[in-house]
């Protein structure tokens, strides 16, 4: 799909998995300020979209996914996961609860794979998946000013789920109106920025996006995703033992870092390329930004054992390393070990 906005003034698509949104307006720096500073929209209707109805959703949904969705707020956003018996990541499912469906995005393309596995789930349950991937659209909206943008787009619209988490909003716009929409926010104050600046922001925020900082190797643990999008105290569901098992008792085997990386350098790393210490590959490179205050900045995962406190290269290039998560993430457990009397 190509997006309607990208017939705004200055836009330039993204490429690769982004392709059909745009990277930016002309002024990549001057958008990352709207993002932290003021208030701005982002065109993310690449964005596969999900939404699950009945009475019988949210225990549902709480069986499948590594989130304790039971009782869940409308209107609070937050994130989950499908796993595999392994632990492995299937898909990530950013959601929320409208107090009548859930209401669910996820990578582009992955919509209707998603809502081809939830489907197969469903048995004697009162619950609808539908994935309205071409009808919906995904407009987020951050930046301390984004109330004010978000209302008017709403009171615009009408009827647009909106999801709120970690200090952006997530409008569910159906496609027909998008450029209203957007043309709301602006009229409100927010002004458009690329995935280039929502990209830095999020990279610079530690949150890992899927199929970029992860690989099929991957685990909650080692991408900080416990506490975000993994709850530790509910019930079962599809890969939760090896959750409890690297909390409990082990570390894993990786762990997630930033990369501040040379600013000399013109390029950024490629994704999936190799983060190297002392001539050695020790992990993989994940997303890559150029942040408006941080410079050049990426997501790597390197081996548990790298020290912090060592410099490391990403696809040749310069890097420092900022510790996400710790090497002795995990391993919780508090055992006591007892003597017998003599």
């Amino acid at each position: 799909m190509t997006s309607p906005l990208l017939t705004t003034p200055g836009a330039v698509s993204a490429e690769s998995t982004d392709a059909g949104v745009a990277a930016h307006y002309g002024r990549p720096a001057h958008e990352g300020r709207a993002i932290e500073r003021s208030g701005a929209w982002v065109d993310r209707s690449n964005r596969g979209v999900v939404r699950v109805s009945g009475p019988d959703r949210l225990g549902w949904l709480n069986d499948l996914t590594s989130q304790l969705t039971l009782g869940l707020v409308p209107g609070a956003g937050t994130e989950a996961l499908v796993l595999d018996t392994r632990g492995h990541l299937r898909h990530h499912l950013s959601l929320v609860d409208d107090g009548e469906a859930v209401w669910i995005h996820t990578e582009p393309g992955d919509g209707p794979a998603l809502a081809a596995f939830l489907d197969s789930m469903r048995f004697m349950l009162r619950v609808e998946v539908a994935d309205l991937s071409g009808s919906r659209s995904v407009l987020t909206v951050l930046g301390p000013e984004r109330d004010k943008a978000v209302a008017a787009a709403v009171e615009r619209i009408g009827g647009v789920p909106v999801r709120a988490a970690e200090g952006e909003s997530d409008l569910f716009v159906p496609s027909e109106r998008l450029v209203e929409a957007a043309e709301a926010l602006t009229e409100a104050g927010a002004s458009p920025a690329g995935l280039w600046a929502y990209e830095a922001h999020r990279i610079a925020g530690h949150r890992v996006r899927p199929g970029l900082d992860t690989d099929e190797r991957t685990i909650p643990h080692e991408v900080d995703w416990v506490g975000r999008a993994v709850h530790l105290e509910k019930g079962c569901y599809p890969g939760q033992e090896t959750v409890a098992r690297v909390h409990n008792l082990g570390r894993p085997p990786r762990r997630l870092v930033m990369l501040h990386l040379d600013g000399t350098v013109e390029r950024l790393p490629e994704a999936g390329s190799a983060v190297e210490f002392d001539g050695r590959t020790v992990g993989r490179v994940g997303s890559s930004a150029r942040h408006h205050e941080l410079g050049p900045i990426a997501l790597g995962l390197v081996k548990r054992a790298v020290p912090v406190d060592t410099d490391l290269t990403a696809d040749g290039i310069a890097a420092g390393q900022e510790v996400v998560v710790a090497p002795d993430t995990g391993a919780n457990a508090q055992i006591d070990l007892r003597r017998r009397p003599r």
